[in-house]
């Protein structure tokens, strides 16, 4: 595993335990909504940078997404 797909999973697992805990939903809910999301697909792309950023950041633009449907 490389630095980068550490750093990708340690932060799903810190968007999982947020959705789980300011939406309510189980965890495989919240694992169901990261994985198919584009917010993940975003994480995922090391051009983004969007896994440097702070958890509370990238869950923003997840619950966006969760909102309206789109990032934005």
């Amino acid at each position: 595993m490389t630095d980068f797909d550490f750093q990708v999973e340690l932060m799903a697992r810190d968007l999982v335990l947020l959705l789980m805990e300011r939406r309510g939903v189980t965890m495989p809910e919240a694992l169901d909504t990261l994985y198919n999301s584009d917010t993940y697909s975003r994480l995922k792309d090391r051009r983004s940078g969007l896994y440097f950023q702070s958890p509370g950041y990238v869950y923003d633009f997840l619950e966006k997404e969760i909102s309206t449907g789109r990032m934005g």
